[in-house]
């Protein structure tokens, strides 16, 4: 079993759709810190689970410096962008969203962890 990790900031602005009055439900930004998870039994034919620049485009190339309102079609919490990206990458098994400091959010796609011994797993 292979892992690897890609971290990167995404400097993105987003505004929530809450049934409750709150700041957040105002347009503003956030510098994330975002760690995609990957894993394979087998590393492909160039001898990787995933090239980390693939990984990096399709999340930083697709949500730096936009309105994750317009790029997205959920209402972009911390907790829904980790799962949208997990989603993203058929590798992952794992996705943490760090909004702001303190304030992070994870999901993890326990389908893809079964039978992997936890001390692989990063």
């Amino acid at each position: 079993m292979y892992c690897i990790s890609k971290t990167m900031t995404v400097s993105a602005s987003h505004s929530l759709h809450l049934n409750y009055e709150s700041k957040c439900s105002r347009l503003h930004g956030h510098n994330w810190r975002i760690t995609v998870f990957c894993m394979a039994k087998h590393k492909d034919e160039n001898g990787m689970v995933v090239d980390f620049s693939h990984v990096k485009r399709l999340i930083h190339g697709r949500l730096d410096h936009g309105n994750l309102n317009e790029l997205l079609d959920f209402n972009p919490t911390a907790e829904n962008l980790a799962e949208w990206i997990v989603g993203q990458i058929p590798q992952c098994y794992k996705a943490v969203v760090e909004e702001s400091e303190g304030n992070v959010a994870m999901c993890v796609d326990e389908q893809m962890t079964v039978g992997v011994p936890a001390a692989l797993l990063l």
